[in-house]
């Protein structure tokens, strides 16, 4: 049997103490019997069973020798198998009160599983202390997204109740623009939170996207043209297989960035399949996103410009993180990048064969 980490070093341990035991036993008995021999012969009796007054002197000077070896031996193992052991049991009891930025010391990396043990917790430990961290951004987050929506209606409904505001339909409409925006915000938190928990249960069919993409442009084209941008298509037709409704939300999550913050111009949405993946991409004419930003367009509550409010523009500050979790449901992924007109262009795309799986 192979002995590795630990086991190697016990064995190692045990395999010299008993080789410097035996060593110590051979060299004192050459000793003890030559100064015997030549300066008190008469009392060796080498035809005797038992053994003599200076046998037993040395047989008991030997093994307390032997004795003091192993306990240093021991000793000296004991502290560097403990080293690491005594860190995590430490490093668990301070987390356990809180404090999770502890790590725990590995000491001695030829020991093995102790090491290993020490680095398992430090990794344990860094995982609880990101966990933690988000929590507080998310809770803080949420909050702030929803203070202004929340304000807003409890300042219009009480000046409703007073008479301050006339009961009027703008007054209505504006009310539930404010409730839509709260049903969202909740809606998009509901599809991140399933799909880093594992369980956003995606409904996988043979669809006919192009005809989806067509009828969610036209369900935005309004609002886009509002905010003096142009719809252009480049649809392939074919069977895609994917869950067509939420595909559908992801690129409403994409139109709807995309009027709230590329400039007025053309939106080119297009679809298609390339290198046994599908994607579906939309592009605007700017003003783009920093590369140094880019990767961080699809974490929740994180904007490339942190200087606008979601409640300002009218965004949950979740619309791009809602389209990596669709794409990493189909077992893809969501990027950004330039676009040919320099502005940004998102793509979703996911595998032929994960998607048929």
């Amino acid at each position: 049997m192979r002995l590795s980490g630990l086991s190697r070093q016990i064995a190692r341990t045990m395999m010299a103490m008993a080789l410097g035991i035996t060593v110590l036993v051979v060299l004192t008995s050459y000793v003890f019997y030559f100064l015997a021999l030549r300066y008190f012969p008469e009392q060796i009796d080498e035809t005797a069973w038992w053994p003599s007054a200076p046998e037993w002197l040395w047989l008991a000077a030997t093994t307390v020798a032997a004795l003091g070896l192993a306990v240093m031996v021991a000793v000296k193992l004991s502290r560097r198998i403990l080293v690491p052991l005594n860190s995590v049991a430490d490093s668990l009891r301070r987390v356990a009160q809180g404090d999770l930025s502890v790590r725990a010391t590995a000491g001695d990396r030829s020991l093995g599983e102790a090491a290993e043990l020490a680095d398992d917790f430090n990794a344990l430990a860094g995982q609880l202390q990101r966990v933690s961290e988000e929590l507080a951004f998310w809770n803080s987050a949420i909050a702030h997204e929803l203070r202004t929506p929340v304000t807003i209606l409890k300042g219009r409904l009480q000046g409703l109740s007073e008479g301050v505001f006339p009961a009027d339909e703008s007054q209505f409409r504006g009310l539930l623009t404010q409730v839509d925006g709260l049903s969202r915000l909740i809606e998009d938190l509901r599809t991140v939170s399933l799909t880093e928990s594992g369980h956003l249960n995606l409904h996988v069919q043979n669809t006919d996207l192009s005809a989806e993409i067509r009828d969610v442009v036209e369900l935005y084209k309004e609002a886009l043209e509002a905010a003096g941008q142009r719809p252009v298509l480049d649809l392939h037709a074919g069977p895609v297989h994917c869950d067509p409704m939420r595909i559908r939300q992801a690129l409403l999550a994409l139109l709807d960035n995309a009027r709230r913050h590329a400039v007025p111009g053309t939106i080119r949405i297009h679809n298609g399949q390339e290198g046994g993946r599908y994607f579906l991409r939309v592009e605007d004419n700017g003003p783009g996103i920093p590369e140094a930003l880019a990767s961080q367009v699809f974490t929740a509550f994180r904007r490339a410009n942190p200087a606008r409010s979601s409640v300002r523009d009218g965004g949950s500050g979740l619309g791009l993180a809602v389209v990596a979790a669709i794409a990493h449901a189909h077992g893809g992924q969501a990027t950004c990048r330039p676009s040919s007109e320099g502005g940004a262009c998102f793509e979703l795309s996911w595998p032929v064969a994960q998607a048929a799986d």
